[in-house]
């Protein structure tokens, strides 16, 4: 056993190279977990930075000086900023707010309906079945009602939390686009002057990173757009709120499409019933649905990301897991690097066919 692990450390761990950075990677990751929460506006403010940076860069290729450059995206980056902290946020809270006060009464109302279910389907449906169904319902409520209920008893801190975001993150934006070159170098003064390996993955992750964040984003606005154009046309109640589920839904490949159905069913049904209306609803939603899919992703990933849906599903669940919202937002791109990362990694049998 012990000649077993001798040999297999001597093949993977001997390269100068890949013990530079398993030492980055295990300190990235304690950083990470450890500090992970005090240093939320900080990552915030880097992941921003770097969807910006393309901007930025682009307006340098057209001879526009980095400083002004920097100024111009900034400008707008606070622009949409305060459109969404003023115009946007206000609106999503009221309609969450009433939706809430409405699900007791929605959920009621769907008891009754399901109760009626074994009376008109006795060959189909017991009422046993139906008694598990709204057992598991009425425990996933009240579950997430006491939720909502701490979320509200703890107000202050959060809007402590929202205020502190608001000040520091864009100020950290600003001085990480600004002052970027002198910022790599300080770092790059801490590695060794050899460093081809951490180069050449960051190359690869750069691109692919850089374009899956961006394209999420459009995603989600497009799909909010999209919804919100829908349910309002049909005069569906909740708009805003529905439609901002449905594009972070998009977050989740494969499982928040239909998670996030339910709800607009629910609310389409209770209000309309089976009527055409509600038959127009589900029938734009999954039109909607199908071009995100079929016709928005490829457009906007396409050779980005070339993984395996059940490597997909399962990095969701370890990254979500491990750092919650933002774990499940880069959990594709950190699959991806594990990916690069693996093909990457230099053993005894590659440097003998160099």
């Amino acid at each position: 056993m012990f000649e077993f692990v001798q040999s297999w450390y001597k093949r993977y761990f001997t390269d100068p190279q890949a013990s530079l950075l398993v030492v980055l990677l295990i300190v990235s990751f304690v950083i990470m977990y450890f500090m992970g929460g005090m240093l939320a506006p900080f990552f915030a403010a880097i992941i921003i930075a770097y969807m910006l940076e393309g901007s930025v860069s682009t307006l340098e290729t057209k001879n526009i000086p980095r400083l002004l450059a920097v100024n111009m995206v900034f400008v707008l980056f606070v622009t949409f900023l305060a459109f969404l902290v003023v115009v946007l946020l206000p609106i999503i809270s009221r309609q969450a707010s009433q939706f809430f006060q409405d699900l007791p009464g929605m959920v009621n109302d769907g008891q009754a309906l399901l109760m009626k279910l074994p009376q008109q389907y006795p060959e189909f449906i017991t009422e046993e079945s139906v008694n598990q169904v709204i057992v598991a319902s009425t425990t996933a409520i009240s579950a997430m009602g006491q939720s909502i209920l701490s979320f509200t008893l703890a107000s202050v801190p959060v809007i402590i939390s929202v205020l502190v975001y608001l000040v520091l993150v864009p100020l950290m934006v600003f001085l990480l686009l600004k002052d970027k070159s002198d910022i790599i170098n300080w770092m790059f003064r801490f590695l060794p002057t050899d460093r081809h390996l951490i180069n050449s993955l960051w190359q690869e992750m750069d691109a692919q990173i850089g374009n899956y964040i961006r394209g999420k984003v459009y995603e989600i606005i497009i799909i909010y757009l999209a919804s919100y154009l829908l349910f309002k046309v049909l005069g569906l109640n909740y708009a805003s709120f529905l439609a901002i589920i449905v594009g972070l839904s998009v977050l989740i490949p494969y499982i928040g499409a239909a998670v996030v159905t339910v709800p607009v069913a629910l609310v389409g049904y209770f209000q309309w019933g089976f009527d055409p209306s509600f038959i127009w609803l589900m029938a734009g939603y999954g039109v909607l649905q199908f071009l995100d899919g079929n016709v928005l992703v490829p457009v906007l990933f396409s050779d980005v990301v070339n993984l395996h849906p059940l490597a997909i599903i399962v990095s969701i669940l370890v990254f979500g897991g491990l750092w919650g919202f933002w774990g499940i937002f880069f959990a594709i791109p950190l699959a991806t690097l594990v990916k690069a990362l693996i093909y990457a990694w230099p053993t005894q049998a590659m440097e003998a066919a160099k």
